[in-house]
């Protein structure tokens, strides 16, 4: 799995964020994001786009796991939460998945391990490898 965490490394935006995918394993991913003045909105809080930008990075790593090009085709996110210091943990984790389609489901969670956002996705698997492996 250490291909497909290298590959994610040219994900220039959540490297920009901030964010550090820690693990991959087929189906399954966890990143990182330790909050900083950027991230907050106008309120004080997490802007919701920077907790997507690390909810979607998962379930990217999540979705291409299993060596062909996965993008999305639907996701949604539900903030339970807001946050304004400390990190932010988000797991991605494979609900079910066929040839073509994968469904995904993403906690993202407080150091305190509190629920701050759930986001859905799915993911069109397409006929072709990821760059860097030769797993289809």
């Amino acid at each position: 799995m250490n291909h497909i965490k290298q590959f994610f490394t040219h994900d220039h935006f959540a490297q920009h964020c901030g964010i550090e995918l820690l693990s991959v394993a087929p189906g399954h991913a966890v990143a990182q994001m330790t909050i900083r003045p950027h991230h907050l909105n106008a309120v004080g809080v997490v802007q919701g786009g920077a907790i997507f930008t690390l909810a979607d990075l998962v379930f990217a790593a999540a979705s291409n796991s299993h060596g062909s090009v996965a993008v999305s085709i639907n996701v949604s996110i539900t903030y339970m939460k807001g946050t304004s210091s400390g990190t932010l943990r988000a797991e991605a984790r494979e609900l079910t998945t066929n040839p073509k389609l994968g469904s995904y489901s993403v906690d993202v969670t407080d150091e305190r391990g509190e629920l701050i956002a759930v986001f859905q996705g799915l993911a069109f698997r397409k006929d072709k490898a990821l760059p860097m492996t030769t797993e289809v």
